[in-house]
């Protein structure tokens, strides 16, 4: 087993179509595996073997996608390294899991200090000037562009991604070739694609929902992907148009950005499915969504540890609000501290168990005993299950406020705020308080030409909450702080670093 199989499954189906489209150039999927080849064969003559860690340190380019690839056709392990992160980052995440080989981009060179990394032995350049660094174009031209690609075993790691660290140093999930394999087919079953499909992919490659539900999933069903750097409003309503894009991913910020952006003078006509994950997507903004355009928000809810789908609302029935139900061949349930199943409207941890819980967290045994217990992965979310099956997410277990003993879960807060005509955007977070223990603050991002006053939203929320969820302290931000993927961090507003 080995997950590189679907592009070359692709390329004998499609040898002529369009794989990856991306800066106005456009790769077959011959040519793509053909240049994937050339870089296997040119990681092979570095001395890279099966097992060894290549790092990824990477934007959406396509030299990630030629290095990923390359990587699982020697049966080695990618190590995808955040491209936002600064030198003492990189150096943690690449001697953490021993990379012997880092792709990076001229521009990002910087951040990897040689002495830094004492085991690093080959850097290689994948955009800008090499200097004294391998080119990827020299290791594409001078390779052979046939490759026998290595069998692995379907335990076998595949990739190793960085948890975000939130409390203390990072840690590396790593997915298995069935982790990956059976995920990103999932995700591709469950969202229909279909080879004639066009699929948006402006998410971080070096992120899960990016990796595997796009990139891994869209390959496997041999559809085009369409790449970009980063997301900017412009030139991906433009690419829509332009490409004639059929599948659009999302994190919920892009989402009710582009609700409360003018859309009107661009043709997205080809746009048939809509999806959304790693953060909760206020109900107001679904709502609006499926109003403005006519198609509805699919979700799904996942985590880097387990591949990273798990859920997904839903194929037949959609309820807004919801994460849907267990994907195909997984299960999850709402549980108590010692892992046993609450009954329907009760909110507890939700655990997952499945062929997508990661194999571990590289070289850190205790923190994997500690999340994957029994079999089942704790994922660290609150949530409860209606009496039709389907799963709600509350909240995290550290985002959860305690006020003098109430449980105060920021999301319900964060969706009546949601409701105000003003609000943009919205996060509810905890601070320390010397009487009733925590108190509730929110900080809000205003739509242009609106306005709100914090005393406003505060009585807005005394008419439609119970008094202890209502915000202490209201402040208007100009943007709220967030990860590459979109999602609000709130250890930031809470002061934690």
């Amino acid at each position: 087993m080995n997950i590189a199989k679907n592009l070359e499954r692709a390329r004998l189906f499609f040898p002529d179509k369009p794989a990856l489209v991306f800066e106005g150039k456009t790769y077959s999927y011959r040519q793509l595996d053909e240049d994937v080849n050339r870089l296997a064969n040119g990681l092979q003559t570095l001395g890279v073997e099966k097992g060894d860690r290549v790092a990824l340190f990477l934007p959406n380019i396509p030299g990630f996608i030629f290095g990923y690839f390359a990587v699982q056709k020697l049966g080695a392990i990618a190590v995808s390294v955040n491209a936002m992160l600064k030198r003492h980052e990189v150096k943690y995440i690449v001697n953490d899991a021993g990379a012997n080989v880092l792709l990076t981009t001229a521009s990002l060179r910087p951040e990897v200090v040689d002495e830094d990394l004492p085991d690093l032995k080959h850097v290689i350049i994948t955009e800008g000037e090499a200097g004294n660094d391998l080119s990827l174009e020299g290791l594409i031209a001078k390779g052979d562009s046939h490759f026998k690609i290595v069998e692995t075993d379907m335990h076998d790691p595949a990739a190793i991604l960085y948890t975000s660290g939130t409390t203390g140093f990072p840690k590396g999930a790593v997915l298995t070739q069935m982790n990956i394999g059976s995920n990103s087919l999932s995700a591709s079953n469950h969202s229909g694609v279909r080879p004639d499909d066009r699929l948006h992919l402006f998410l971080p490659l070096f992120h899960c929902f990016g990796q595997n539900y796009i990139l891994n999933g869209g390959i496997s069903k041999c559809a085009t992907l369409v790449l970009h750097r980063r997301f900017e409003p412009e030139p991906v309503l433009e690419a829509i148009q332009k490409e004639r894009v059929t599948l659009f991913f999302a994190v919920p910020t892009v989402f009710i950005y582009l609700l409360n952006t003018d859309t009107a003078h661009y043709d997205l006509s080809s746009l048939r499915y809509c999806f959304t994950a790693a953060a909760n997507m206020p109900r107001e903004t679904a709502l609006g969504w499926e109003e403005k355009f006519g198609m509805i928000i699919h979700e799904g809810y996942g985590l880097t540890e387990c591949s990273p789908f798990a859920s997904y609302n839903h194929d037949f029935s959609h309820k807004f609000g919801s994460i849907g139900m267990p994907i195909e061949n997984v299960d999850m349930k709402i549980a108590d501290e010692a892992g046993n199943e609450l009954p329907a409207g009760e909110m507890g941890e939700i655990i997952i168990r499945g062929p997508n819980v990661m194999k571990e967290y590289w070289r850190k045994p205790e923190a994997t005993a500690e999340a994957i217990q029994n079999g089942w992965l704790r994922s660290g979310d609150i949530g409860m299950t209606d009496a039709d099956g389907y799963f709600y997410i509350t909240d995290r277990v550290k985002d959860m406020i305690n006020v003098a003993g109430f449980n105060v879960y920021p999301n319900e807060v964060e969706q009546i705020i949601y409701m105000h005509p003003a609000v943009q955007e919205a996060a509810v977070y905890g601070v320390v308080d010397p009487v009733k223990g925590e108190a509730v603050h929110a900080a809000i991002v205003l739509k242009e030409n609106a306005a709100a006053t914090p005393e406003q939203i505060m009585d807005f929320c005394r008419t439609n909450m119970a008094v202890y969820r209502v915000p202490r302290k209201v402040v208007v931000v100009n943007e709220l702080p967030k990860s590459a993927t979109g999602k609000i961090l709130k250890r930031i507003l809470r002061g934690d670093e």
